[in-house]
């Protein structure tokens, strides 16, 4: 049995949470309304003038019956309908744990999330420490690591397995993830068969599609192609998640100096006006169904000719995102805890340290890609314990301070006098656990540190996540789902997969 040891292993908590009193707490902004409107009309008019290709039939129809001007597959969309889609679609939604009415994530454009990312080509395995192709144990195992990091509150893929057909493999990787998680999961699919596949088995644990479109436990992560196409497999899962009010992120990509303009400003505002193109067709077919507001702006090396995480660039472009997501009143997807180095070291810490900051100071909402090395072609679970520390302790700088007379002090100041000390005050007794305390990162002095072996972070690292992945239990699902969920994957195998039967 896997049992996680928590006296030894798992970093629970970090410090007693902070007393429910205002805070001043540290800020990010950089858009005032002005710019806010300068950036949208700019967006409006590349959907209005330039437009964008849809090769959706269906997605085509809606938006010529609302208004657009439709010419074969290139769409024209006025800024009314943009106007329309944004005061329809909701300014904030939950997601729940695993079948249950427990939420988990409160979108609401104010709290801020973290999780992995999906689909990367190389694992960097902690037990051995070499780098190779993923099997499907090795997402249960980052699934059961995700499920006991308290700074990972939802999940995705993390790795493409090998192990696996490659036509199925999306089904497998959802079906893993319920399995060894009980937390939110962000998917992807390929197209159409898949998502009706995957909703079939959201529905088997949630009790049922009614409960799963009121207690959703999942998030569809899509994305038009960069610059201006909406291709049909995405356009036919946006509105497949429309009318099954599945939370969706139709969140798109461009690459600076290679897919859309060299400037930050220019990218964001191609990202932008496809994301909204996007939020139109979803809303015209159900509104008030739950969208998550986002782009992912990279910039093309022209060096190296690779697409970068690890920029300044690239965090601006998260700022901008979060400035526009509040303009819009929408929650928003960002990114953490990724890194273009290929091991865990200190370019790695140093990525994830300014990543997590922008997040938790911009206040993007849902933050994926942790774990990422390699500009996302490789997963570490070593990085995922690490960047789970390194949330912990942004988190609590993020939270601010109190300014009340309890935390003033000036009572207990008074009380200790010159030359005193404070360790042994009340006051201290009662406050010394918000602390920040580290789970990873080392305090001690270092003949002690010498004493206990003298390990270094990444030895720390290596230890705690293999523990967490061995002995992490997560509550298995129940005999019935485990049936359908598998009778379910039997019938995509064969091309076909039966109706939920509750």
């Amino acid at each position: 049995m896997r049992r996680a040891n928590r006296s030894r292993h798992a970093p629970m908590t970090t410090a007693t949470p902070l007393p429910d009193l205002p805070h001043l707490r540290p800020k990010l902004t950089m858009l005032g309304r002005e710019d806010c409107l300068k950036l949208h009309r700019a967006s409006c008019e590349i959907l209005r003038q330039t437009g964008v290709k849809v090769y959706s039939e269906a997605g085509r129809k809606l938006l010529q019956e609302a208004g657009a001007v439709v010419t074969d597959e290139l769409v024209k969309i006025p800024p009314s309908l943009v106007e329309a889609a944004l005061a329809s679609a909701p300014g904030s939604f939950n997601l729940y744990k695993r079948g249950s009415q427990e939420v988990r994530l409160k979108l609401d454009g104010q709290e801020v999330y973290f999780g992995p990312g999906s689909d990367t080509l190389r694992y960097l395995d902690p037990r051995s420490g070499g780098r190779r192709d993923f099997k499907l144990s090795d997402i249960a195992d980052c699934m059961r690591l995700c499920d006991a990091l308290p700074e990972i509150g939802f999940v995705m893929s993390v790795g493409i397995p090998r192990d696996v057909p490659t036509e199925r493999y999306f089904l497998d990787q959802f079906a893993t993830m319920l399995r060894h998680t009980t937390k939110p999961i962000v998917f992807v699919c390929d197209g159409l068969a898949d998502i009706e596949a995957i909703a079939a088995m959201a529905a088997a644990v949630a009790g049922g599609p009614e409960r799963l479109a009121q207690y959703p436990n999942l998030l569809l992560y899509s994305e038009p192609t960069t610059p201006l196409q909406h291709s049909q497999e995405a356009t036919e899962k946006l509105l497949f998640c429309a009318e099954h009010a599945i939370p969706v992120t139709h969140s798109p990509a461009p690459m600076m100096g290679g897919t859309a303009p060299v400037t930050v400003a220019g990218a964001v505002t191609l990202g932008n006006a496809e994301m909204l193109s996007g939020l139109v067709m979803h809303q015209l077919r159900q509104p008030g169904s739950p969208f998550l507001y986002g782009h992912g702006v990279h910039h093309l090396d022209m060096k190296e000719m690779i697409s970068v995480y690890g920029a300044p660039e690239f965090q601006l472009a998260r700022l901008l995102a979060a400035e526009m997501g509040r303009f819009y009143g929408l929650p928003v997807w960002g990114y953490t805890g990724h890194s273009d180095s290929k091991v865990v070291d200190g370019q790695a810490a140093a990525d994830a340290q300014f990543a997590a900051l922008v997040a938790l100071l911009a206040k993007t909402n849902l933050n994926h890609d942790v774990g990422y090395l390699e500009s996302g072609l490789t997963n570490s679970p070593e990085m995922m314990t690490l960047t789970n520390e390194i949330i912990s302790q942004t988190r609590r700088f993020a939270a601010g301070v109190r300014l009340d007379d309890e935390a003033l002090a000036v009572g207990a100041i008074h009380e200790v006098g010159p030359g005193g000390e404070f360790m042994s005050h009340p006051h201290t007794l009662a406050h010394w656990r918000e602390l920040w305390l580290p789970q990873v990162f080392d305090r001690q002095r270092l003949d002690p540190w010498q004493e206990r072996g003298a390990k270094d972070v990444n030895a720390r690292l290596r230890e705690l996540t293999v523990a967490l992945m061995d002995e992490h239990e997560v509550d298995p699902l129940p005999d019935a789902v485990e049936a359908e969920l598998e009778a379910i994957l039997r019938g995509a195998k064969a091309g076909s997969y039966p109706q939920h039967s509750h």
